[in-house]
């Protein structure tokens, strides 16, 4: 996998480092004492990635008042049921 930074690395290199990992488009995996613990996308990726969870959360939503899964409340009625919660 040539798409790994090390933290290391990061540190010495900062941002050159990610950069040509993620010059093809792909992701930065960033280890840390050799384990991967997190991850660079480019924007474009990132902003894609946004856009199917928030489809995702529509279709699920449309789904649930399909079936009637909704209350119909106030805001003040609202805030006092999930405080209870």
């Amino acid at each position: 996998m040539n798409n790994i930074v090390s933290a290391n690395l990061l540190k010495t290199r900062g941002i050159s480092a990610v950069r040509k990992v993620t010059a093809g488009g792909t992701e930065a995996v960033i280890t840390v004492r050799g384990r991967k613990e997190y991850v660079i996308l480019p924007l474009e990726s990132y902003n894609r990635l946004r856009e199917c969870e928030l489809e995702i959360a529509l279709r699920e939503a449309r789904e649930d008042i399909r079936k009637g899964k909704y209350v119909r409340e106030s805001v003040e009625k609202h805030m006092r049921r999930i405080k209870r919660a």
